[in-house]
């Protein structure tokens, strides 16, 4: 696959994860935006008024092959940066999406409900 490809297909995950997160949680387009291919740091940008109802610094992965451990390893070192809990969401071409969170944060998410 060419980069070129690859990163388009990266960015058509990060453009429905803002989608997503802007419809769920009623946000303007500017407070959930993906960011630029390539930049460093959270694939989704965030403002302060979407830190504080959705405090995950997102990792996308658009891919056939995941290494699992080492996405979660950037995750952590994004969330880390921005003080937010890292979050993984990927997927595969024809798969849903799906997210890994530490177990911690998951249960913390749970008390919420």
């Amino acid at each position: 696959m060419k980069p070129r490809s690859c990163k388009a297909k990266g960015r058509r995950l990060q453009n429905a994860l803002a989608a997503d997160l802007q419809k769920m949680l009623g946000l303007a387009e500017a407070d959930v935006k993906p960011s630029v291919m390539g930049e460093q740091g959270m694939d989704l940008k965030l403002s302060s008024a979407a830190r504080s109802r959705f405090p995950f610094a997102v990792e996308a992965k658009n891919c056939e092959a995941l290494s699992i451990w080492r996405s979660l390893e950037q995750a952590e070192k994004n969330a880390k940066a921005e003080g937010l809990k890292p979050l993984l969401a990927f997927k595969r071409n024809g798969s849903k999406i799906y997210v890994a969170m530490a177990w911690n944060d998951f249960l913390e998410l749970c008390s919420m409900l």
